[in-house]
């Protein structure tokens, strides 16, 4: 049976701000990539996602991003693999408490935003990362866009790897995001993504902008909790895998027929 994962960027809400629905999103997917307080999220939110996904039985995972909650993490900050790997190491142990207070524990990483588009181009970036999850857990499995810097980083470092795919952005001909500062980024038609998503795990292939088809490994599914659809995309993806036949897991978790 295929398989596939589908996760959410999520807990990014911070103090008196409240960013997506992440109760909206929950019961649709199978891990939680969560803030740990550097782009987005606070320790209340932390906690409230934490205790949210336990009892969705959802996986759950840090998203360390830069230190820019101005920016949501999504501008590229002049960081050096030393202080990504401070920071990674920081925010993965944040929530690796927050998580074993709520009496669970974390099963992935992955980076946020700008930090994750960085380390998917630049191997010192991506080394950094994954010398900072093997440092604190061996066992936590790195997620990054497939094909990229990342996904051989991880492995490179002896960690196991979920390579991801966008159920809600467009594709480059070379297999990076389309930028979100170009009108066509970002794919905001829950069905046609869902299509996109079928077509990703049973072909292993997601059509650019230009027309191209490109080959990608489709592991694990995104979709960004602060988008105002984001409860609907989930829906509309889990409706089409169940339909195509293809399985909703978590990385490491096992298929029961």
């Amino acid at each position: 049976m295929a398989r596939v994962d589908l996760n959410c960027d999520m807990g990014e809400s911070y103090g008196a701000w409240t960013i997506g629905n992440d109760a909206a999103v929950l019961p649709h997917i199978t891990s939680a990539s969560i803030a740990c307080g550097f782009h987005a999220g606070d320790p209340g939110v932390m906690r409230s996602t934490v205790e949210l996904a336990v009892a969705h039985r959802v996986s759950i995972g840090a998203h360390p991003g830069l230190p820019d909650l101005v920016g949501f993490g999504r501008r590229e900050l002049a960081v050096s693999p030393q202080d990504v790997y401070d920071m990674v190491v920081y925010q993965i142990g944040a929530l690796q408490a927050t998580a074993r207070s709520c009496g669970t524990a974390l099963r992935h990483v992955k980076p946020h935003g700008a930090l994750y588009n960085m380390a998917a181009q630049r191997r010192d970036l991506a080394d950094a990362i994954a010398r900072a999850v093997a440092g604190v857990d061996a066992t936590l499995v790195l997620f990054g866009l497939s094909g990229s810097a990342l996904i051989d980083a991880g492995a490179a470092h002896g960690l196991r790897t979920a390579s991801e795919v966008f159920a809600d952005r467009n594709y480059r001909t070379d297999g990076t995001l389309v930028p979100r500062s170009m009108p066509e980024a970002l794919i905001t038609d829950a069905d046609r993504a869902a299509e996109r998503v079928v077509q990703m795990v049973r072909h292993s292939t997601v059509t650019s902008i230009d027309g191209a088809e490109v080959h990608i490994v489709a592991q694990s599914i995104c979709i960004h909790g602060d988008a105002a659809g984001a409860p609907q995309f989930a829906q509309c993806i889990r409706a089409a895998l169940q339909s195509a036949g293809i399985a909703a897991l978590a990385p490491g978790d096992a298929v029961h027929s």
